[in-house]
């Protein structure tokens, strides 16, 4: 289960917006639904991912933080021993919508498509 303890904690001071971001770009990507967001690529990177806050709202039980994550997808050639084609990457950009839950710190994520 992903958590999110420094959030938490950090809500609803001044330091959530900094202590958010550093905490979701620390994340595995496995945690995030990064796959089903790419549109120009292949599949996701390993390269470091970014989150902008579009808006919060704060809930009895959960905190909710929705977000446009920045990161990069690899295209990949055919994989033929013979293909010339490097295999390169395109920077992709998905809104995902994190729910904090406020005793617990477990937090779920979701695609959201616009």
């Amino acid at each position: 289960m992903l958590t999110l303890p420094q959030s938490l904690k950090a809500w609803p001071s001044q330091n959530f917006v900094n202590t958010f971001k550093r905490e979701v770009a620390e994340l595995n990507h496995q945690h995030l639904p990064l796959q089903r967001g790419l549109s120009l690529s292949s599949y996701v990177s390993n390269d470091k991912i970014s989150a902008v806050i579009n808006r919060t709202e704060e809930e009895q039980s959960c905190i909710r933080v929705y977000t446009s994550i920045f990161y990069t997808g690899i295209i990949a050639g055919c994989s033929c021993s013979d293909d010339p084609t490097p295999q390169d990457t395109q920077n992709e950009h998905c809104n995902l919508c994190f729910t904090i839950n406020r005793h617990t710190a477990e937090t779920a994520v979701e695609l959201i498509n616009d």
